[in-house]
């Protein structure tokens, strides 16, 4: 039997519009939540998400 799950947003923690399988595996996925309109990157891996931090990017001097 195959369990599946919905994956949750970090941001709100409303449900998404994807689902995994035990043996999904995702990396640098672009997650996007269609409530609060924000897009995330995460890995998935045996049903474990975590959240990618993005480096924020510094105003170049010249």
């Amino acid at each position: 039997m195959e369990m599946k799950e919905w994956i949750f947003c970090p941001i709100c923690g409303n449900k998404t519009r994807i689902k995994v399988r035990y043996d999904t595996v995702l990396e640098n996925f672009p997650l996007f939540c269609p409530k609060c309109k924000q897009e995330t990157l995460i890995n998935v891996k045996q049903r474990n998400m975590s959240v990618i931090k993005e480096p924020v990017a510094q105003p170049q001097s010249r």
